[in-house]
């Protein structure tokens, strides 16, 4: 099932289009990651599909159009800064937010034991930490039992710990079979906890499809010796490397994902060079982001 379809849908402030003629579908049970350099669009398509922002041109539809005109109930939403009122506790504040969405909810010891926050739930959210009120925000969300889950950078601002609690927390809440649709231009983070993702940049798609689709099997050799122009002529005529670049003194080798480093090794001594240098590493999604969206 699509949870959300969105077609065409284009986004302009004056001369700046800030979302260029999006296609996205996201399934059921995907956690999806729109991922993108500051200003590529991501806030303003979060904005159209939750109905906050009008869009100029496109469409989007929710759920198939199971739920028509309630489909946004079904949908909880983290965007930007969380806002609560500061001399209010968590159950006061998530009891403003259960009224506001007019549901019945009186026990949020679930939610707050998710965000693990149920030690601290009667503490004034003017003494929380940066990553509680973030978290108090993330169960703000949940407040109804929605099916869909939408974060606008979560983890924006926050320190190391609070980035892994946070991460934990999707991750979690993905689990239980929601679908999550997580907007970051941090790319670490949609690497580790999603499963799919969009690439856009100036509010244009450039890629999308799952974590493996996008990430190619190539890896990375870094070698290097004290003769580098020699060595760079013995790696032409291998076969396997795509590719060459020179970087700090080193080479950096685009390969098969087959290719062994080991006969590597083996055909530079039998052409006499000896290597200082010979690194192996997998592709990651920054270097994918990175190929992707340069100029």
């Amino acid at each position: 099932m699509n949870i959300l379809s969105i077609k065409q849908l284009t986004k302009r402030y004056g001369a700046i289009t800030a979302v260029n003629q999006l296609n996205l579908k996201v399934e059921k049970g995907n956690i999806y990651g729109l991922l993108g350099p500051n200003g590529s669009g991501k806030t303003t398509t979060l904005g159209i599909v939750l109905g906050i922002t009008n869009k100029d041109s496109g469409e989007y539809t929710w759920f198939e159009g199971k739920y028509g005109q309630n489909a946004r109930r079904k949908v909880g939403a983290l965007l930007e800064t969380p806002n609560f009122y500061p001399y209010l506790n968590a159950d006061q504040n998530l009891d403003l937010i259960a009224h506001i969405k007019k549901v019945n909810y009186p026990n949020f010891d679930e939610i707050l034991e998710l965000v693990n926050l149920k030690h601290r739930r009667k503490a004034a959210f003017r003494a929380y930490s940066l990553g509680m009120r973030q978290r108090l925000a993330i169960a703000g969300a949940l407040v109804g039992d929605p099916e869909v889950l939408i974060f606008d950078e979560p983890t924006n601002g926050l320190d190391p710990q609070g980035i892994a609690e946070v991460r934990g927390i999707i991750q979690r809440i993905a689990e239980s079979g929601k679908t999550i649709l997580m907007a970051s231009h941090i790319l670490d983070e949609v690497e580790k906890v999603c499963s799919h993702v969009a690439i856009i940049k100036n509010g244009k798609l450039l890629a999308q499809g799952t974590i493996g689709q996008i990430i190619n099997n190539d890896k990375i050799v870094e070698v290097a010796s004290d003769n580098l122009e020699n060595l760079t002529h013995l790696l032409q005529s291998i076969h396997g490397i795509n590719s060459i670049d020179k970087e700090n003194n080193r080479l950096i080798l685009s390969v098969d994902a087959d290719f062994s480093s080991a006969k590597l090794n083996y055909q530079a001594f039998q052409a006499g060079i000896q290597l200082s240098h010979l690194v192996v590493k997998t592709k990651s999604l920054e270097a994918e982001f990175l190929e992707i969206t340069k100029s």
